[in-house]
């Protein structure tokens, strides 16, 4: 009988990549839970298979081979303690920085614990036997799938990074014979390579159309940062997506957020920006929609942690260095003008002139809000924006001048954001401070306006809704789930005072705040210029906004496109 490989999406993936990586020689003991990988691979010319029954001795075996032959070596045993007697040659690799890559075929791992024969828990190996311990599950969706080709390509990329050494995948099996198991497979598909280069590399040549630079949230940038990617952007037909936390404002900058969250791309599904590659900077982005609404053919992330974050799910490059460095580096394109640019600000003009008539229709919300006086804040203030409604009503709205803006998406909770204002005042203690935040994240960080450093230079805009308004949007999980029962628990309705229009007047103004406040739009016209003035005043300033909930889901129909 002819034997080929088999069925199973995680093996065929782990082989793929081993043969893209050049990896070529493993040392195999015997065993069931390994019989499917090593069934795959013995019939292949590709690889070179050394047989050794002792894990003990299979791993040195490997640590020789690697030491002598200056190549990655993978090592492959089955369930039960055969993985525990990696463990004296992995610490030699690991010590020694060889590229052992350790495959430990397992059981599902939830039979772990419940006294099956050969289960045995690997979640947690020594520190010292690997650099990184993955996992390869059994596939049965596209999540699956995406996470067996990035923990692939990322314990393969590990043997050699920062000097080299060990790395550990556990490769799941289903452990009995079916279709999936069986050696039928004549092809084993490609899955998708990952590449790391570093400074001193041949980076790998940027040839597309079209090139956006996406910015998640990024501290600040230097000039000659900009500088670099302006002639970027020139020399290849590029653009820069920004929300309001990427603090890019370079000429080439694009505010994408209002383009991508028109209902008219949501409903059909059509990507608001389509590119041949998109440059991944920054860490976490605020906008929800991006990885569905930005589409290329792949993207490159540049960072200088070098680690594999595949937010788009197509990396195929991560560029282990500074922004300036590769941005010095692609310098070069075609010179041409730069038309994707043109197009960009085209599609935005088009929803600019639609703004005026859709903001004339907005209710006194958060969203108004933020249109009404985004563009009156001074140039160059600190603006923190508290997470979720707030961040995405700020994001529809664009600041006209060069500002620094932070959120804290990087844990992405309702706790701190009052407490990161407090702690950017007294760090620019010259210039006003911003706050923009909801009545849950608010009374979240309550206790952090008593705090005796608390200086004339902070403004604080509350939007109290009463509610957690998050979870009350008409397209949100919890709304469609559960309709008008989602309020008393979920969104968390009620509570710190129930909108009661004395209890922050109070607790701020004895606090040495001046208080001011709005119940609707026309008491906002009358009290909002002091709030966004530049002028320094003699106290810390909090305004309050009370707004209704259905107001905030209605103006973010409006905003979107949903309500005509």
């Amino acid at each position: 009988m002819n034997h080929y490989y088999t069925n199973e999406k995680n093996h065929q993936i782990l082989i793929s990549l081993l043969k893209q990586h050049g990896i070529k020689k493993i040392v195999a003991s015997p065993g069931i839970a390994n019989c499917v990988f090593i069934g795959s691979i013995q019939n292949d010319p590709f690889f070179h298979i050394y047989s050794c029954v002792d894990e003990r001795s299979a791993a040195y075996i490997a640590c020789g081979l690697a030491l002598e032959s200056g190549e990655p070596v993978v090592i492959s045993c089955t369930g039960a303690t055969a993985s525990r007697n990696y463990m004296s040659g992995a610490t030699e690799a690991f010590y020694s920085k060889l590229p052992i890559l350790i495959v430990t075929s397992s059981q599902p791992t939830c039979r772990t614990g419940h006294l099956f024969a050969q289960v045995t828990d690997r979640t947690c190996p020594p520190k010292d036997t690997c650099k990184v311990s993955l996992e390869l599950p059994l596939i049965d969706c596209e999540e699956d799938f995406w996470i067996c080709e990035v923990n692939t390509n990322k314990a393969i990329l590990e043997l050699t990074r920062k000097g080299g050494g060990p790395a550990h995948l556990n490769l799941i099996t289903p452990y009995k014979f079916s279709e999936e198991v069986a050696l039928t497979h004549k092809e084993c598909p490609n899955a998708r390579l990952i590449k790391r280069s570093i400074v001193g590399d041949k980076l790998p040549q940027l040839i597309a159309e079209k090139v956006a630079v996406f910015v998640g949230s990024h501290k600040k940038w230097d000039a000659k940062t900009i500088e670099l990617i302006e002639k970027f952007c020139e020399s290849h037909n590029a653009v820069v997506l920004c929300d309001q936390t990427s603090n890019y404002f370079g000429k080439y900058r694009i505010f994408y957020p209002l383009v991508i969250n028109q209902n008219f791309y949501n409903k059909n599904n059509t990507p608001s920006y389509s590119v041949d590659i998109l440059i991944h900077l920054g860490e976490v982005t605020g906008e929800e929609n991006a990885p569905r609404m930005i589409k290329s053919r792949e993207t490159w992330r540049v960072s200088e942690d070098g680690d594999i974050r595949d937010y788009f799910r197509n990396m195929t490059c991560i560029f282990e260095m500074s922004e300036k460095d590769f941005f010095s580096y692609y310098q070069n394109g075609n010179d041409e003008k730069n038309t994707y640019f043109d197009e960009c600000i085209d599609t935005y003009k088009q929803f600019e002139k639609k703004l005026p008539a859709l903001i004339e229709r907005l209710p006194f919300s958060n969203v108004w809000i933020a249109q009404a006086i985004a563009c009156l804040l001074p140039s160059n203030s600190t603006v923190v924006l508290s997470i979720l409604n707030t961040l995405r009503s700020w994001n529809y709205a664009e600041f006209q001048k060069p500002m620094n803006v932070f959120s804290p998406v990087g844990g992405f909770g309702i706790d701190g954001a009052t407490s990161m204002l407090i702690g950017c005042s007294l760090a620019s203690p010259n210039k006003n401070c911003y706050l923009i935040t909801g009545d849950l994240a608010f009374f979240y960080d309550l206790n952090a306006l008593g705090n005796r450093h608390v200086g004339k230079n902070i403004r604080i805009l509350l939007v109290n809704n009463g509610i957690g308004v998050e979870f009350k949007k008409s397209y949100s999980l919890a709304y469609r789930l559960l309709e008008d029962e989602v309020s008393p628990y979920v969104a968390a309705e009620g509570h710190f005072g129930n909108k009661s229009p004395l209890l922050v007047k109070h607790y701020a103004q004895d606090l040495g705040f001046e208080y001011i406040c709005a119940s609707n739009k026309e008491e906002f016209e009358i009290v909002y210029k002091k709030f966004a003035s530049s002028e320094f005043s003699d106290k810390p300033i909090l305004f309050e906004c009370f707004v209704d909930s259905d107001d905030e889901s209605l103006a973010l129909d409006i905003i979107h496109g949903r309500k005509e």
